[in-house]
C-alpha cells in the first residue's frame, strides 16, 4: 500500500510516497520536470514487495509547498540540500537512486557528497554528458548566456499545455497508452501563480549542471556503484546520446534503450520495474551486506 505523507524541512512541507517495508533494500525515486512523485505512481505498486521506495516532490514542484522566489532560492544546489535533509529525516542510511531528468543534477549532487551511502544507481533519461545536450538545449544555452526577457519568451514556451503533452507523447510507440492526466496535473501545477518565475529560475541554473558533469564522472569512475540504464532511446530532451557515456565510466552497468520517449515509465513501467529487480538480484545484492530487519 502506498502511504502519502508531508514532513516540515526547514519550514517547508515536503510531500512524498512512500511503500514498503523498511527492512527492505532503499531506493530513493527523484522526479523529473514538469512532473512530481506521482510519475512513479505505477512503479511503486509493482517494487514495494521488494523494495522501500521513497519519492518526494521538490520545493516548488506537486504538493510540496511553493515558496515564492524571492523567499526560497530555487536552485539545483539548494533543492539537493532540501532532499538531503530529507533523505536524514526518513532515516535512510543506504539506498538506491533512481534519477529522471532534473533528477539526475539533484541525485548525482547527494552522490558525490556522500557516495557511501550509495548502493545503486537507476538512470532513466537522466543526463551526466555534454553528449545528451542536442538541439533541445539551444535556447536553454541562449538563455544561460544572455538572459533578456526576448531570450526567457522562448523558454515559457516549455511551460505551456502544449509542450507538456509534448514531453509526454513525443517518441512514445502508442499515443492512445498515454492518460491525459499526466499533461492535466503537471499544467494545474504550473499554472499555479508565480510557478512560472520558479520554472525560469531552474532552468537558468540548469547552467551550473554541465560544469559539475566531470565531477559526477568522476564519482562514478571512483566509487562504481551498480548502474541500471533504462533510457527511453526516442527522446528529443535527452537522446540516447547521453546514455551510452555512461558505458565508459561504469564497470557493473545494465544497459537498455527502450523503444519509447521521455517519460518511459508511461509506456514501460512494467519492464523497467522487471530489470529493477533482476538488476537488484543480480548486480547489487552480492555487493551489499545484508540489512537488520526491522518492521515498519
Amino acid at each position: 500500500m502506498i502511504k502519502y505523507d508531508k514532513i516540515k524541512i526547514d519550514g517547508l512541507d515536503i510531500f512524498y510516497r512512500e511503500a514498503g517495508m523498511r527492512n527492505l533494500p532503499a531506493i530513493l525515486l527523484l522526479h523529473g520536470f514538469p512532473a512530481s512523485s506521482h510519475m512513479f505512481r505505477r512503479l511503486i505498486p509493482a517494487l514495494q514487495d521488494r523494495f522501500h521506495l521513497i519519492a518526494p516532490d521538490y520545493p516548488g514542484f506537486g504538493n510540496s509547498s511553493m515558496p515564492a522566489v524571492d523567499e526560497f532560492e530555487y536552485s539545483f544546489d539548494n533543492i539537493a540540500n532540501i532532499v538531503g535533509k530529507f533523505i536524514e529525516k526518513m532515516g535512510l542510511e543506504k539506498f538506491g537512486l533512481y534519477l529522471m531528468d532534473y533528477g539526475a543534477p539533484v541525485g548525482f549532487r547527494i552522490a558525490v557528497n556522500e557516495p557511501e551511502r550509495i548502493e545503486s544507481l537507476i538512470i532513466q533519461n537522466g543526463n551526466a554528458y555534454e553528449e545528451g545536450l542536442r538541439e533541445f538545449w539551444i535556447p536553454l544555452k541562449k538563455y544561460w548566456k544572455d538572459p533578456t526577457p526576448e531570450n526567457e519568451m522562448e523558454l515559457r514556451k516549455f511551460l505551456t499545455l502544449e509542450s507538456t503533452i509534448w514531453q509526454y507523447t513525443n517518441g512514445v510507440r502508442d499515443i492512445r497508452s498515454i492518460s491525459p492526466d499526466n499533461w492535466n496535473m503537471d499544467q494545474s501545477f504550473l499554472d499555479r501563480p508565480g510557478n512560472d518565475l520558479i520554472q525560469l529560475r531552474l532552468f537558468y541554473d540548469y547552467r551550473t549542471n554541465p560544469p559539475a558533469y566531470p565531477e559526477w564522472q568522476d564519482y562514478m569512475r571512483k566509487h562504481q556503484p551498480p548502474a541500471l540504464i533504462v533510457w527511453g532511446k526516442n527522446d528529443l530532451i535527452f537522446p540516447a546520446e547521453g546514455a551510452y557515456p555512461f558505458k565508459n565510466d561504469l564497470e557493473n552497468i545494465d544497459f537498455n534503450l527502450l523503444d519509447t520517449g521521455h517519460f518511459a515509465l508511461e509506456e514501460d513501467c512494467e519492464v523497467i520495474a522487471d530489470k529493477i529487480i533482476r538488476f537488484y538480484d543480480t548486480r547489487v545484492a552480492p555487493t551489499i551486506e545484508a540489512p537488520k530487519a526491522e518492521a515498519r
